[in-house]
């Protein structure tokens, strides 16, 4: 089951870490929230090709449970992505992909406050030496710009999302017993109805920007993989090793991104990002070695 669940979350960890290079990509072919509300189209219309039977059965377990499924839609799926996908377009794809590696420490804070599930001293100090990394990144390596708050807009809107989804990781403990099809379904439906407003906006601000032949390529990519395959595997994971470790693999898409936004989009690599990478990686290491034995993973 353990190596199942690694192969499942490093995969769901690639696409996401790509995920933040399309969103780079998409600055200019397609806007925001537009990206955001296509990609949810795009997703529901393979939900319906090939899932609908499964839909089906499961409808009254969707009916009783609708506004918990929906509520995941809006903030795991919708909220998360409309915050990374503006980020990018104020900051770069590596430091969108670094800073994400401060959800797992967010799961283990989360997980303390509402169940106080327990984080052993080597924990702590792999969460603190995690947060200098991703704050690191933040500060685009200068300290300095933390003490007079000087945060790049795109970065402070990637720390929101991060706490978003960690705070959605953490609610899976509650989420219904349903077939994987039936609860990806339901909340993609909320993804894209709470999606829809946002598209609305945008538009009314004249912002909006509809794709063009890359921002359709950027829209399927992000509709197929990081939002329904990712999703998939990132839900299958969590129920096979529980949050707090499922949420670990989550610091390989600074990895994945930072090799994937050298290697597509052409940007450098700086001190700062070498050294951010070394203190999360380090820092969750750490606290996966340090651990408390738990009986359910």
């Amino acid at each position: 089951m353990n190596s199942r669940a690694y192969i499942y979350l490093s995969v769901t960890t690639l696409f996401w870490g790509a995920n933040s290079v399309a969103g780079k990509l998409a600055v200019g072919h397609v806007s925001p929230m537009v990206l955001t509300t296509f990609r949810w189209i795009v997703a529901l219309l393979v939900i319906l090709a090939f899932m609908l039977p499964q839909v089906k059965r499961d409808w009254p377990k969707i009916r009783r449970h609708w506004l918990q499924l929906l509520l995941y839609g809006v903030f795991g799926f919708t909220a998360f992505n409309a915050l990374l996908y503006t980020a990018v377009g104020y900051t770069s794809a590596i430091n969108a992909v670094i800073e994400q590696a401060g959800i797992p420490m967010l799961i283990f804070v989360f997980n303390f406050l509402l169940f106080r599930i327990q984080a052993s001293l080597a924990q702590v100090l792999g969460f603190t030496v995690t947060l200098v990394g991703v704050l690191l990144t933040a500060a685009h390596g200068e300290f300095s710009a933390l003490a007079e708050l000087q945060f790049n807009f795109g970065d402070a809107l990637m720390l929101v999302a991060c706490i978003v989804y960690a705070g959605y990781t953490v609610s899976l403990r509650w989420k219904p017993e349903l077939h994987w099809q039936s609860f990806i379904a339901a909340p993609a439906f909320g993804a894209l109805l709470s999606a829809i407003p946002l598209f609305i906006w945008e538009l009314s601000r004249g912002a909006a920007i509809f794709p063009d032949a890359t921002g359709w390529g950027v829209v399927l990519y992000a509709g197929i993989f990081p939002s329904l395959l990712s999703q998939v595997l990132y839900v299958r994971g969590v129920e096979m090793i529980g949050a707090n470790r499922a949420g670990l693999f989550i610091n390989a898409i600074p990895v994945f991104g930072t090799i994937l936004s050298v290697l597509l989009l052409g940007e450098t690599i700086q001190l700062f990002h070498v050294l951010a990478l070394l203190l999360v990686l380090g820092g969750i290491a750490v606290a996966e070695w340090g651990r408390p034995k738990e009986k359910n993973g």
